[in-house]
C-alpha cells in the first residue's frame, strides 16, 4: 500500500487530518461515521443472534453493516482517488487504487 493511501487510513483511524483539504477532511468523517454505524450494527447484529432471534433480522442486521463497510470503503477509496487526480505527483498508485477498489466489489 502507497504510503500517501496508508497515511490517509491512518489518519482517518486517529482521527487525524491527512490533508488540508476541506473536502477530504469532510470524506473522512463520513468515512468515520459509516464505519462508528457499522460498528453499533455488528453490535445489534450480535446481540439478535445471542438472544436467538429470528434468522430475517439477523439477516437484515447483517446485510445493513455489510452495505455500511461497503459505503466506507468505496468513500476511502474515492477520496484517495480524488486527492491521485489532484496531485497527480503525489505518491498514490493508481494501479494500487483499482486493485483495492476491485476488492471491495
Amino acid at each position: 500500500m502507497s504510503e500517501e493511501l496508508s497515511g490517509t487510513i491512518s489518519a482517518i483511524a486517529e482521527g487525524g487530518e491527512a490533508a488540508p483539504d476541506a473536502a477530504t477532511q469532510a470524506a473522512q468523517r463520513k468515512i468515520l461515521n459509516r464505519l462508528r454505524r457499522a460498528h453499533g450494527q455488528l453490535g445489534a447484529v450480535i446481540g439478535a443472534a445471542e438472544s436467538g432471534a429470528h434468522c430475517r433480522e439477523v439477516v437484515q442486521q447483517l446485510s445493513a453493516v455489510s452495505k455500511a463497510l461497503d459505503r466506507a470503503g468505496f468513500l476511502l477509496i474515492s477520496t484517495a482517488l480524488r486527492d491521485c487526480l489532484t496531485n497527480p505527483d503525489g505518491e498514490t498508485d493508481p494501479e494500487e487504487l483499482e486493485r483495492l477498489f476491485l476488492s471491495l466489489a
